[in-house]
């Protein structure tokens, strides 16, 4: 995670060298291997939305008041932590689940030997956790509003269905096998199945796009063409985990920028290495003289780990093929 360290004192300072790896310090002293500060509300609004953790070495109510006018959403807020100044305890206080605060707390903690303070109910309870569930397979919650109802449910000790359309091993006591019911969990990659009165829908990020593209290809122009694909195929926009391309791709401002938007990894291939990937593939005369491989789109796909369930669709200058990366759910898997 990309994590800034925010203290306040000599001894924070002493703390952050401590935690150090490889996260980002900034402090409010002297300290020739960090960065000084003098406002904190203008540092963590410059801080907020560019790092994945904050972490202050603080008295809380500082911490709270200073991420207090950027807080959105679990969904996009940075996991917040603090420790107090001696160093004794650390409180996940934001973003425990999705944003990873509760197992940053752990991580940081067995580093100062301090007491993690986890105040999530299903981890104080040591429940089930829907959110941590999603999070540590790969999963995407499609409704933030059901994945509350069945935190709830857990937390009171409901029992709550489970379906999957992928294989899984583990499943907890708080979930029971389960086609129907009033609440449940069902993780398919069609987030309109509602086989429980309450669903939640958690769709797998499983799938890769392979893109080729003309030199000078807009971005705009790559969206378009991948949403008109998925429409047609009927997949998710919410499952796409990655991008793969040829490597002569790499500094395509057109495609750098659709990844960007959509926080999207790319992956590159060199031309020898796309032609070894395994399968029968569409093959272009013009593509291989131009790049060196015959196929860029449904070869990147398949490089990247993925089975072709989208052939090559090509539109306006871009090529584009999918690939499915295989899912196996496992509930004792955990993102520490």
């Amino acid at each position: 995670m990309k994590t800034a360290l925010i203290s306040f004192t000599e001894n924070g300072r002493i703390l952050s060298r401590k935690i150090g790896g490889d996260r980002f310090c900034f402090v409010k002293h002297s300290d020739p291997y960090a960065q000084t500060f003098s406002d904190i509300n203008g540092l963590t609004a410059g801080l907020f939305n560019d790092y994945e953790a904050l972490v202050f070495i603080c008295a809380a109510g500082i911490a709270v008041r200073a991420v207090a006018p950027y807080i959105r959403s679990k969904l996009t807020d940075p996991a917040v932590v603090v420790i107090d100044d001696n160093g004794k305890f650390v409180i996940s206080l934001l973003s425990g689940h999705l944003g990873g605060a509760n197992a940053l707390a752990r991580q940081i903690a067995a580093i100062l030997d301090a007491v993690p303070v986890i105040t999530t109910a299903t981890d104080s309870h040591g429940l089930f956790s829907p959110d941590m569930f999603a999070k540590t397979n790969g999963l995407v919650i499609c409704d933030m509003q059901a994945a509350k109802l069945i935190a709830s449910a857990v937390v009171n000790g409901e029992k709550v269905g489970f379906c999957s359309g992928y294989p899984y091993s583990g499943l907890p006591a708080e979930l029971s096998e389960s086609e129907s019911g009033s609440i449940g969990i069902c993780v398919s990659g069609n987030a309109d199945e509602k086989p429980f009165d309450v669903t939640l829908n958690l769709v797998p990020a499983n799938i890769i796009i392979g893109i080729g593209c003309k030199r000078g290809t807009t971005s705009d122009t790559i969206t378009k063409h991948i949403m008109t694909v998925f429409s047609e195929k009927r997949l998710d926009i919410r499952r796409i985990r990655g991008v793969a391309t040829i490597d002569i791709k790499s500094d395509e401002p057109g495609l750098a920028e659709f990844c960007e938007n959509f926080g999207l990894s790319l992956e590159t291939y060199s031309a020898d290495e796309l032609m070894s990937a395994p399968g029968e593939f569409e093959h272009s005369d013009f593509v291989e003289r131009t790049t060196g491989a015959d196929n860029v789109c449904e070869r990147a796909a398949v490089c990247a780990g993925g089975k072709i369930i989208v052939t090559k669709s090509a539109g306006n200058g871009v090529t584009v093929a999918a690939a499915e990366l295989p899912v196996f759910i496992d509930f004792e898997r955990n993102g520490e």
